[in-house]
């Protein structure tokens, strides 16, 4: 394999993230967080888009993207906080809840990929 593939993801455009978050929102899934497609390009400097969500009861981030390169497989990544987390019960529950949902939009945008592949002979682009 090429070795400026490996680092590449399947190649799923900004322009196709947010339309599939998009969906993922009218859904009526809520989250208390900030949830967006940032642009991103692979090693290849082709848009491939990354989601983020923000939580809003933990100062820290979630992004997703498929595994890597060819991988239908999607992971979420939690970045690291700098100090340790104290919360209330609540404060721990509505975390707990934002971290659903990220499971839950992970999830479904995998779906998504497996679905677009599945039809991938009839894309346009």
């Amino acid at each position: 394999m090429n070795d400026e593939l490996e680092d590449s993801p399947p190649r799923r455009s900004r322009d196709q993230l947010i339309a599939w978050v998009d969906e993922f929102r009218e859904q009526g899934h809520l989250f208390a967080g900030q949830l967006k497609v940032v642009e991103q390009e692979d090693a290849d400097s082709q848009d491939t888009g990354l989601v983020v969500m923000n939580l809003m009861n933990a100062k820290a981030s979630i992004y997703m993207q498929p595994r890597g390169y060819d991988e239908l497989l999607w992971e979420a990544t939690l970045t690291s906080r700098p100090e340790d987390l104290t919360l209330s019960p609540h404060e721990m529950a509505s975390l707990a809840a934002e971290l659903v949902v990220a499971g839950n939009l992970c999830a479904f945008l995998q779906f998504k990929s497996l679905e677009w592949d599945r039809e991938s002979g009839m894309h346009t682009e």
